[in-house]
């Protein structure tokens, strides 16, 4: 390793990954050790696991020094792992996170990194949706329909002309997460849509590249009917948050948050303006 190079916190939120995550971390802390100069710290979060994530998560610390863990034992949802991952954004000079059932091989990981490094943008995502992406197995056809519907909502929410908010890899500066930590409050999987918006919003760039990406089996995300109406609230509760109105809708966070527990969704996380 070398000083000169920028340090890395990379986040991995878990839940209930006891299959699939020990191959995930071994490859992308061999990875970074011989391809990566510069200090890597590992950092997976559990999020309510009531399987063997934890010892599978201690087994590969005691493997690799640069791997560690934090643990919630109650479930608090993808978007607020990373929520409380990011709090440690000042540990390093970059933050990136990706998904734990290793759809993004380390090399795809390492571009981003490298780009970000190299001041191509604040943020740098990947994309499974530009043409020169190289999807190695696609994603069942149901999955792919409510992929795209998804994002013609985000994109007539929030115009960010992104093609693919959604894919489970991504990498930032120090500065730019700083900047926006506190506006981050959606602790599903509007988690995304929340942090890129909140860049935007800010006047950080954001940079979209292809990358190479595998669908994975044993998927913890079901796209029915539930699944979906949580997120259509979830961006219209993003949306609300950016309007001039929002202050006066504070008498509803209740009805909110009871929806949202009725939807078996992680309610939103207060903020300053709650």
């Amino acid at each position: 390793m070398t000083a000169s190079a920028p340090s890395l916190l990379l986040l991995i939120p878990a839940y209930n990954e006891e299959l699939r995550i020990g191959p995930v971390l071994q490859a992308y802390a061999e990875h970074f050790y011989h391809h990566y100069p510069g200090r890597v710290r590992i950092l997976v979060v559990l999020n309510g696991c009531h399987d063997n994530t934890l010892g599978v998560v201690r087994a590969a610390e005691q493997q690799y020094l640069s791997i560690s863990h934090l643990e919630f034992p109650g479930p608090i949802g993808k978007g607020g792992a990373l929520i409380e991952g990011l709090r440690l954004a000042p540990l390093a000079d970059m933050v990136g996170y990706v998904d734990a059932d290793g759809a993004t091989p380390p090399a795809a990981l390492l571009d981003l990194v490298q780009r970000c490094a190299n001041g191509a943008a604040d943020c740098v995502i990947a994309s499974r949706w530009l043409p020169e992406s190289q999807i190695t197995h696609a994603q069942p056809q149901k999955r792919r329909f409510a992929s795209r519907l998804f994002h013609l909502f985000v994109q007539g929410f929030f115009w960010m002309n992104i093609a693919d908010t959604q894919c489970g890899a991504k990498v930032m500066r120090r500065s730019a997460i700083e900047a926006v930590h506190h506006r981050l409050r959606l602790a599903d999987l509007a988690f995304d849509v929340n942090l890129l918006y909140s860049l935007k919003k800010g006047g950080f760039t954001v940079l979209e590249v292809p990358t190479v990406w595998q669908d994975q089996t044993g998927s913890h995300v079901v796209f029915n009917l539930r699944t979906s109406l949580n997120m259509l609230l979830s961006l219209i509760r993003l949306r609300l948050v950016y309007s001039p109105f929002y202050r006066w809708l504070k008498p509803l966070r209740p009805l909110e948050t009871w929806l949202y527990l009725k939807l078996n969704a992680p309610p939103p996380l207060k903020g300053p303006d709650a």
